[in-house]
């Protein structure tokens, strides 16, 4: 059964810097075994974002885009594996990759390009759409379970909006 959400929360940032602080107020709290699933266009900074997301999650070293690799691995006080689903044109192509034994290895799985691979997502997952405007990016979470919802929910009463 899918969950409902109502917490849908968009947030405009206007620099890096504020699309990463976000990825990090969105890391802190995560205790592992979620997935978050980003899509968007080229250049619209889903890699920024999770680089937010590690910075939340504790990890000391640099986060880039793991295009050429598919998967890179990062510790920190939990493990953020970041995936990489750009080249990966079905659901068939992630398992193959083993992307349901990563998800099952209690860290933190943050998916660019998620919109390839839509068939292999479990549905307790956070969506993040990201897009560009003349002067930022819009950046959408939707949460796809309780946990995340609730999630949502606090960063919206921390941060506030963003427009």
């Amino acid at each position: 059964m899918q969950h409902q959400s109502c917490a849908v929360w968009q947030v405009t940032t206007r620099a890096p810097e504020q699309t990463q602080a976000l990825g990090a107020q969105l890391g802190r709290p995560l205790v592992g075994g979620e997935v978050i699933a980003l899509s968007g266009p080229l250049g619209a900074g889903k890699t920024c974002l999770v680089q937010g997301i590690g910075e939340g999650l504790g990890v000391p070293d640099r986060i880039t885009s793991p295009t050429f690799v598919l998967v890179h691995q990062h510790r920190g006080r939990i493990p953020l594996y970041h995936v990489d689903a750009y080249r990966l044109a079905t659901a068939e192509a992630a398992y193959e990759i083993g992307l349901p034994e990563l998800m099952d290895r209690g860290g933190v799985v943050a998916i660019e390009w998620a919109e390839q691979i839509a068939g292999a997502l479990p549905d307790g997952r956070l969506d993040i759409e990201m897009a560009h405007v003349a002067d930022g990016r819009i950046i959408t979470l939707r949460p796809r379970s309780a946990q995340w919802e609730a999630l949502v929910q606090e960063l919206n009463g921390i941060a506030g909006p963003r427009d």
